[in-house]
Formats: structure tokens, C-alpha cells, sequence
């Protein structure tokens, strides 16, 4: 038997949205100086830890592919919000981004995939490199994207009601359970510190 895991999507409960210049609506920080941190992320994250369940980032980030930022300052996002989680001992396990979009400027990075959520392909690839029970395991996000992806990768989906991200979501994905912040959302996932069974959500 596999391990159970938790993923988490990335903008919207690990860290705030910010105003995209480009779209005119809160989206993901194009800068490393405008990461900041969502409210309840740290504790959210430490809670996690200390009942030792892994977790693994997977994040749609088409910013460099939609010709909105180069790759390095994707790459510059990343470290800083990794670095002001691991300066607060918040650990992930894990990273894994989708870099593609449908639209995309570059032809390298254009066209269908089986990473970009909704699809699954991030979830059930780190399934087989970090030998996951998928069917115990859990995503928290803060999209209908990450509530499809979870559904389609058969985890338990949380649904974080960021307001960042509010534009992003509908009624057509319902998650398990709902919750305000990462913070609130471990509270529900841990049941005597022990992850609880998507089955029982």
C-alpha cells in the first residue's frame, strides 16, 4: 500500500493572488516582490507536518507560456515563496508545475496536456514517482481547476474560499469540504492526527 499524501494547489492557499496588469483580476505574482504568503498557510502547512503527512505542490503556472513573464522570473515566484515557507518551518515534499496553456504564445509550451488541471497528470505522476495511494490521499485548492483535477485523479478535494480567486469558481465542481484557509482546512483533514479517509469526508 501507497502512502497517503496531501496537494496542495499553490496561488490561492499557499500564497495571495495579486493583480494581474495583464488580465485585470487577481491571478498569480509575475514577481518574486510580490509573493505574500495567504493567511493561515504557515500553520495550515506546519499542521500537516507534524502528523507527517507529505505534501506536494502541483500548480498551473502558463505565465511565461502566455509571453507575461520569462521562465527565470517564474522561477523567482517559486523560490520566494518556497524560501518564506521553509524560513517559518512549513515544509513541502514536493513541487510540480504545469507550464503549458491551450493559448500560448510560445509553440513550445501551446496546446493540450495531461498536466494543466483539470487534468490529473500532475497528481498521477507524482502518484508513481513517490509511490501514492491516490485513493487516500487528498488535494486542497482554491479552483473548480484543482476540485476537477482531484475528482479525475479520484482524491478527496477541499475547496479554500480565497477571495482572490473567487472569478474561478463556479458551481460546477462541488468538493468534499469546504473551508476558509489551509489552516482551517488541515483542522478538517486530521482526525486525531491521523489524515482523514476521503470516504468518510
Amino acid at each position: 500500500m501507497g502512502r497517503a499524501v496531501v496537494f496542495l494547489d499553490r496561488d490561492g492557499v499557499l500564497n495571495d493572488p495579486v493583480h494581474d496588469p495583464y488580465d485585470g483580476r487577481p491571478e498569480a505574482p509575475l514577481r518574486a516582490a510580490d509573493v505574500v504568503l495567504a493567511r493561515g498557510a504557515i500553520e495550515g502547512v506546519r499542521a500537516l507536518n507534524e502528523a507527517g503527512i507529505p505534501l506536494v505542490v502541483v500548480s498551473n503556472q502558463p505565465g511565461a507560456a502566455k509571453g507575461k513573464v520569462t521562465s527565470g522570473e517564474l522561477r523567482g515566484v517559486h523560490e520566494r515563496v518556497r524560501s518564506l515557507l521553509a524560513a517559518e518551518g512549513a515544509d513541502i515534499a514536493d513541487w510540480r508545475y504545469c507550464f503549458h496553456h491551450p493559448d500560448a504564445s510560445d509553440p513550445q509550451l501551446r496546446g493540450a496536456c495531461e498536466c494543466r488541471k483539470p487534468a490529473p497528470g500532475m497528481l498521477l505522476d507524482a502518484a508513481a514517482d513517490h509511490d501514492i495511494d491516490l485513493s487516500r490521499s487528498w488535494i486542497v485548492g482554491d479552483t473548480d481547476s484543482d476540485v476537477g483535477a482531484g475528482r479525475a485523479a479520484g482524491v478527496g478535494t477541499v475547496l479554500i474560499g480565497h477571495p482572490g480567486s473567487r472569478h474561478r469558481r463556479t458551481d460546477e465542481w462541488i468538493a468534499d469540504a469546504q473551508a476558509d484557509d489551509l489552516q482551517e482546512a488541515a483542522a478538517f483533514l486530521l482526525l486525531d492526527g491521523e489524515l482523514r479517509s476521503p470516504g468518510h469526508a
